[in-house]
């Protein structure tokens, strides 16, 4: 069975930094892109960014561009977002996905409060 599982949300202040996780298994990692996602209550599920199954990053949210960063490591069939210089808009549930097989598999969400 597909599972995703993200980790390493928290609180931060404004310009701080923070890695989040997303620990796959259930399905062959290394032949699949990966994305991030986030969404705030009341809103739309936004496409953050996302790397294809070589590493190479096919997508990057205008409003995070040359501030977050979307990488993988196919041994330890993990995906990770590097988020830096975070702001107060950041604040979201972040999620995992993966389109496998005709179906989106997403995880349970990690949160993220920017606050001071």
């Amino acid at each position: 069975q597909v599972q995703l599982v993200e980790s390493g949300g928290g609180l931060v202040q404004p310009g701080g930094s923070l890695r989040l996780s997303c620990a796959a298994s259930g399905f062959s990692f290394s032949w699949y892109g990966m994305s991030w996602y986030r969404q705030v209550a009341g809103k739309e599920r936004e496409l953050v960014a996302s790397i294809t199954s070589s590493g190479a990053v096919t997508n990057s949210a205008d409003s995070v561009k040359g501030r977050f960063t979307i990488s993988r490591d196919n041994v330890k069939n993990t995906v990770y977002l590097e988020m830096t210089s975070l702001k107060p808009e950041d604040t979201a549930v972040y999620y995992c996905k993966v389109f496998r097989a005709g179906t989106t598999y997403w995880g349970q969400g990690t949160k993220v409060t920017v606050s001071s």
